[in-house]
């Protein structure tokens, strides 16, 4: 969770001037990260947070632009808690914040998706929306096969408003419901990077990209080593194969075997794991590897074409299933 806290870090620090972006936060860190509780009758507003600086910023927005002190009560880690949390709570004159936010609509009513304003807000707000989603309940998985960011959300409704935010910020995000709790995911790399920078995480962006660009070559260059190898594997089992092949030629042809087909077979054979073009170079005089295969496969039909007139096995019985086997075991030991 590195990426994640490294996110969060820089976006509790970052500089936000306008009003109306502030307000779109605020109503999203309340939203994603807890909500209205009525207790005694009353309407309290509070928000769980993982970090200390982002419950910071929340109390001061929140009295800043509403003129609400809240209370900060710190939760040390136990048993059900993974880490230490932190509470922003307003308790007192909590239905005015609750109004002011968004989080009620003017009716006393629970807002459950984000609120009027923030949906008809400018894209400002959009991307205000998502930093403070992000802050109250985000996630970011290192790049690689698997990374995501990832948003839990307090209900389907304020999923699909999340999502139709994305939508305003030219970027794909799914809702969906996992393990019994609906989340917003961004999978495409592409679109996770250009999501961080909208809302503001220019250095996690450049760190993220740089481990990703790395995570890719060293991809690739797997992927290379493996088609190398697996072709290497192949050349050197046609190689054997043709060899066994051609030493039972020479058993059936016997002295009937010209002399040039005779040296092709004996150099195949007397260099097992050699390739065409090795052989080729091992000739006096030197052939290129086509002249080889040419020779070779002549050498071949000839003794098959016997072996079908004397009714005697050709040429591809002496490639057995031992051999294959073992082959195939040496091939699998070089890939460890």
């Amino acid at each position: 969770m590195a990426m994640t806290a490294a996110v969060k870090d820089e976006l509790s620090r970052l500089a936000v001037t306008k009003t109306c972006c502030r307000r779109a936060e605020v109503s999203a860190l309340l939203r994603f990260g807890g909500g209205l509780h009525i207790v005694n009758g009353r309407v309290v507003v509070e928000a769980e947070l993982d970090t200390g600086n982002v419950a910071r910023r929340l109390r001061r927005e929140i009295h800043e632009l509403y003129g609400h002190q809240p209370e900060v009560h710190v939760l040390s880690q136990g048993n059900l808690r993974k880490g230490t949390r932190y509470v922003v709570r307003v308790a007192a004159d909590g239905d005015s914040l609750a109004r002011q936010t968004g989080l009620l609509d003017p009716r006393g009513r629970p807002v459950r998706g984000l609120p009027p304003q923030v949906v008809s807000g400018g894209v400002c707000d959009a991307e205000a929306a998502w930093r403070g989603a992000f802050l109250a309940h985000g996630s970011l998985t290192e790049p690689g096969r698997s990374s995501a960011l990832e948003i839990t959300c307090p209900g389907m409704e304020a999923a699909m408003a999340l999502v139709g935010a994305a939508r305003r910020l030219g970027v794909a995000a799914k809702a969906r419901e996992v393990r019994g709790a609906d989340r917003v995911v961004v999978r495409d790399g592409d679109a996770i990077g250009a999501l961080l920078t909208r809302i503001g995480a220019h250095s996690s962006v450049l760190q993220w990209e740089e481990r990703r660009m790395r995570r890719e070559v060293r991809a690739t260059a797997n992927r290379l080593a493996n088609f190398d190898d697996a072709n290497l594997r192949r050349s050197v089992k046609a190689a054997v194969t043709a060899s066994a092949r051609v030493n039972r030629a020479l058993e059936l042809l016997g002295d009937e075997v010209p002399d040039h087909l005779i040296m092709a077979g004996r150099l195949r054979v007397e260099h097992e794991q050699a390739s065409l073009e090795e052989l080729g170079q091992l000739a006096e005089p030197p052939m290129t590897k086509d002249a080889v295969a040419g020779r070779i496969r002549r050498l071949l039909a000839m003794a098959d074409k016997k072996a079908k007139d004397m009714r005697v096995p050709d040429t591809s019985a002496a490639v057995t299933e031992e051999m294959e086997d073992e082959m195939d075991t040496v091939g699998a030991g070089s890939e460890r």
